[in-house]
């Protein structure tokens, strides 16, 4: 589990789940360490958590992936009622930790690939890689080379990872 804010720091790292565990747990274990949630303020989550004060989910059997609202278009009135709207603007927001996943990815591209090191280390792979990342958004950092930059690691050893499955 990975929290960050706008400006596409990692605020929180929980590593070392295995895919199967669920999102609730992995949670309900964050918040058991210490994991808060600021005053006045809440996180956005997917489909995977409740709905709660300081959580807030998409509604569920309602559009709200970008893709199936662009397939609507631009036209006025494009959402069936007031929940479609609430989960296009919910995947909006919730795009920029997609987009530091991308940025966090493209700068560690260990991250993209099945790794030979005993668990104790893969647990470490990620959070050190975040750590970095926000020391180089920190001194801002430019990310513009990531765009050219070229694959040191061949795409088919990458890694697929489930939709959602983010840590």
């Amino acid at each position: 589990m990975f929290a960050c804010d706008f400006d596409l720091k990692f605020t929180f790292i929980s590593s070392g789940w295995e895919g199967s565990a669920s999102d609730a747990g992995v949670l309900r274990s964050a918040l058991g360490k210490g994991f808060t949630v600021p005053a006045g303020k809440f996180y956005l989550v997917d489909g995977g958590y409740a709905n709660t004060p300081s959580f807030l989910a998409p509604y569920r059997g309602v559009k709200y992936h970008l893709s199936e609202f662009r397939r609507r278009g631009q036209r006025r009135n494009a959402y069936a009622n007031y929940k479609e709207l609430f989960n296009h603007r919910h995947a909006i927001l919730r795009n920029h930790i997609e987009r530091a996943f991308g940025v966090l990815k493209k700068r560690f591209p260990i991250l993209k690939v099945g790794t030979h090191y005993p668990i104790e280390s893969q647990v470490m792979i990620p959070a050190s890689a975040a750590v970095f990342h926000n020391i180089i958004r920190g001194l801002n950092g430019s990310e513009e080379w990531l765009d050219i930059l070229p694959d040191n690691i061949n795409p088919s050893n990458y890694v697929d990872m489930p939709e959602g499955d983010t840590n």
